[in-house]
């Protein structure tokens, strides 16, 4: 059985990683940066799954995207199975989601602050455990984010 450790995300417009002097984080750091991974060499199922993420976007980046413009949906605690038919650019407002991608038993979780970009064709299951807002935008053929 592999042994797991921390390790960042990847963020959506950047290749530039903060970390420690280690390279890595101890493994109880805060949830919103970092994510479970094998030592096995697996990618990150954000990598695997060519699912985008921006942890603790900026005020200024919102308003570049014209965030506030975009449709807002609210659940509560549920399990939504859903498929993308094109690439969503979500903002997760309140509440977090667990997203567990078609036939994996791995999961990628988001929180308020991240901004997420799902690519089309994607498939998961979305585990929401309370109270969750976001903002959305269907991406359309020649926008750029």
């Amino acid at each position: 059985m592999a042994s797991t450790f921390m390790a960042p995300t990847f963020n959506l417009l950047s290749s530039n990683i903060n970390r420690s002097s280690s390279g890595y984080r101890r493994p109880d750091c805060n949830h919103r940066r970092y994510h479970a991974v094998t030592m096995k060499g697996e990618k990150p199922l954000e990598e695997l799954y060519n699912v985008r993420v921006e942890r603790q976007v900026s005020p200024k980046r919102l308003e570049e995207l014209g965030v506030s413009k975009w449709s807002v949906w609210k659940t509560g605690k549920c399990r939504l199975p859903w498929d993308w038919h094109v690439d969503q650019l979500v903002y997760i407002e309140e509440g977090e989601v667990r997203v567990v991608p078609d036939g994996s038993k791995k999961y990628m979780q988001f929180v308020a602050g991240d901004l997420v970009l799902y690519p089309k064709w994607f498939e998961a299951d979305l585990w929401f455990n309370g109270p969750y807002q976001e903002r959305y935008r269907f991406r359309a053929y020649g926008d750029d984010y």
